[in-house]
């Protein structure tokens, strides 16, 4: 079987890297691919290649099966190499240009995507995790982020729901870390003794993930969207971290989905049962839409 070839813009932002990473793992796991990452040209060197038909700068490169791309730096270049260098190209989250000029948009539920033949809901955004055949049920993880645009901060609040949950579950053996977001006289409080405190500042690109691969259960902050679908991905039981709502957003519709539809357990659920529901089947987006692609394209 012919690779693929397949050209992957990345515009230098970790989480849009993550997303379009997890897809071409996932592609390259159901058939032979071969990748090349590129950074987008600039806004005039994009255009004159659309207008001359022509992108020199990548002359030498093979021509495309797949192009890629996640985050609004990406999108005018995939149009552009679809155009000039032909392929199929794939943006992910919700474009700043329109539909028709992608022949796959790969677009969480929560961005409330339009029904059109070229677009793939997702349940969240894409990542590069794989379900976990190691996780420990003596292990939780608690994923601290900060304020945001949709949501507060209360440090009190916080420290009393984690206080609930370590009582509660005393025979695990709980790992506390924070984001950059979170304000940092968060950790000056005192904490429980039994819960191992690592700050995201001692933490290295790939800490998080070998910590999810072991977590039997792992409670989120409502804020942190990312790392309750990464949690979900590997499989363990995921709880959600109250924490106050600025007004009604397209992130706290999409965690009162999974909620309904019981993929985590809201901290307030958990408070009258002090039960944690685990994921009621395998979450791989990455895989489902990897798989989506193959089974259409691959003739």
């Amino acid at each position: 079987m012919r690779p693929w070839q397949v050209w992957r813009f990345c515009d230098d932002k970790a989480g849009h890297d993550h997303q379009s990473q997890g897809l071409l793992e996932a592609l390259a796991r159901l058939r032979p691919v071969e990748s090349l990452t590129l950074n987008p040209l600039s806004t005039a060197q994009t255009l004159l290649s659309l207008m001359s038909g022509n992108m020199l700068e990548w002359r030498a490169l093979p021509d495309p099966d797949l192009l890629i791309g996640a985050g609004h730096r990406t999108h005018l270049a995939l149009f552009a190499a679809r155009r000039c260098r032909g392929g199929k190209a794939i943006v992910l989250m919700r474009p700043t240009l329109p539909f028709s000029l992608f022949d796959l948009c790969l677009i969480p539920d929560h961005d409330a995507p339009p029904s059109r033949p070229n677009i793939l809901p997702t349940r969240g955004a894409l990542n590069h995790l794989q379900p976990s055949a190691m996780l420990e049920p003596d292990r939780g993880l608690l994923l601290i982020g900060g304020p945001s645009a949709h949501f507060g901060w209360d440090s009190a609040e916080l420290h009393q729901q984690i206080a609930a949950i370590l009582s509660a579950n005393p025979a695990i053996r709980w790992t506390l870390t924070t984001s950059r977001r979170t304000p940092p006289d968060f950790l000056d409080a005192p904490m429980d003794p039994r819960l191992t405190v690592v700050p995201v500042a001692s933490t290295g690109p790939d800490w998080l993930p070998e910590q999810l691969a072991h977590a039997g259960q792992a409670w989120v902050t409502a804020d942190s969207v990312s790392m309750v679908y990464e949690a979900l991905t590997v499989g363990a039981a995921v709880g959600i971290l109250d924490m106050p709502q600025q007004r009604p957003s397209r992130v706290s519709r999409g965690l009162a989905q999974l909620a309904d539809q019981g993929w985590v357990t809201p901290f307030a659920d958990w408070r009258q049962h002090q039960t944690l529901r685990r994921p009621p089947q395998t979450f791989n987006e990455a895989e489902r839409c990897a798989r989506w692609i193959v089974d259409r394209w691959s003739a």
